[in-house]
């Protein structure tokens, strides 16, 4: 958990951001704006939240699959890991 701590501030910021594109996608859609932008938005979004999963799943694998965990943490976190991808990827 230590790695999502250090990096707190930069995360949180982070999301701020996609909250903000999020709620930007919301009102061009209210506001019936043309598709196209509509869909760069969404676009950019989707960017946004695969950049921020990329950062933490990251420092994930480093923290919990280093050289300093055992055999059956490093098996446990692979087996974690693996569900959460296949999630992810759907």
């Amino acid at each position: 958990m230590a790695h999502t701590i250090a990096n707190k501030e930069k995360l949180l910021l982070r999301v701020k951001k996609i909250k903000g594109q999020l709620s930007g996608i919301e009102k061009a859609l209210e506001d019936e704006k043309d598709c196209f932008k509509i869909l760069q938005q969404i676009s950019a979004t989707r960017g946004a939240i695969q950049s921020l999963m990329s950062e933490v799943l990251d420092s994930h694998i480093k923290e919990h699959l280093g050289n300093h965990v055992s055999e059956a943490q490093r098996e446990e976190e692979i087996h974690n890991l693996a569900s959460l991808l296949k999630t992810y990827l759907r």
